[in-house]
């Protein structure tokens, strides 16, 4: 049997708008064929209309809530950005939202919701507006030490892009700790970094990253001795453009991320952080 990846399930869950459990089964029983896996929720009656299963959800809407210690954002995706700043469309990715910040729970499909499931709503929300809708990415942050905060970008009425930071080693009722946090959150949604640490980045990625560098370097002719040197400075500026720690501050360039959080004293520390954008990865 095929290897079923979170993002196989995740695709054919925007392809179809069918829950995530049977996303999974359909991949499972057909052994990660997309298409058959279509097939395999129309016949089962889990997929959305037919029209709509093909078309991608490239658009929608993200909302984002943080009080004290816990966060929580929630990702709606859609076709068009005529739905995703609908007032119906907004409501629903705000109602799922405080859901999930009241309640810790990974699998928010089949959860009661409006006298059905949350799962149902989103397919009953799609075949009303005539689109393929389905959730995108959910996360919730609860911090026993510290703060979470966050921050929603808003664009055309509705949320493009969110943000949740956990700072830990703070009092979550510290005025201060919560300005560093909102900060760093508008810091995050500005710079988009993808890792929080230099050793958070895959191995695989330095090794991509290396091999670019390393051709670059020799197609320059610069001389060979000073090939690893040279290499190993655009390998650092790769670290300090795409890992938190390591970038400049918005507000302040001179100042890193790690700077800034250290000299909050106390212990401060970035626990976690998650960035989505609509549209993107």
């Amino acid at each position: 049997m095929a290897e079923i990846k979170a993002a196989d399930v995740a695709k054919l869950r925007k392809l179809t708008g069918a829950g995530m459990m049977d996303c999974k089964k359909a991949l499972e029983e057909n052994d990660g064929d997309f298409e058959a896996a279509k097939d395999w929720l129309r016949t089962k009656g889990l997929a959305g209309a037919t029209k709509r299963a093909g078309r991608a959800a490239e658009q929608g809407t993200v909302d984002v809530i943080a009080a004290g210690n816990v966060g929580a954002l929630v990702e709606l995706v859609c076709e068009t950005d005529f739905v995703a700043k609908s007032a119906e469309f907004v409501e629903l990715v705000h109602d799922l939202t405080q859901m999930v910040f009241d309640q810790p729970n990974s699998g928010i499909e089949l959860n009661p919701f409006r006298d059905s499931t949350v799962g149902e709503t989103i397919t009953q929300l799609g075949a009303k507006l005539g689109e393929n809708v389905a959730l995108g990415r959910i996360a919730r942050f609860e911090s026993a030490d510290g703060v979470v905060d966050g921050y929603k970008h808003m664009q055309n009425n509705r949320g493009t892009i969110g943000v949740l930071v956990d700072l830990a080693g703070v009092k979550a009722d510290d005025p201060k700790a919560r300005e560093l946090a909102h900060d760093l959150a508008l810091h995050i949604a500005s710079a988009a970094p993808r890792y929080l640490t230099r050793d958070d980045v895959p191995a695989d990625v330095v090794a991509s990253e290396r091999a670019v560098y390393e051709e670059l370097t020799k197609n320059e002719g610069k001389p060979e001795q000073a090939w690893p040197k040279i290499i190993e400075g655009r390998l650092n500026g790769f670290y300090k453009e795409n890992v938190l720690l390591e970038q400049g501050f918005v507000k302040e360039p001179k100042t890193t991320i790690k700077s800034l959080v250290d000299g909050f004293g106390g212990g401060a520390t970035v626990r976690q952080f998650i960035r989505v954008k609509i549209a993107e990865d």
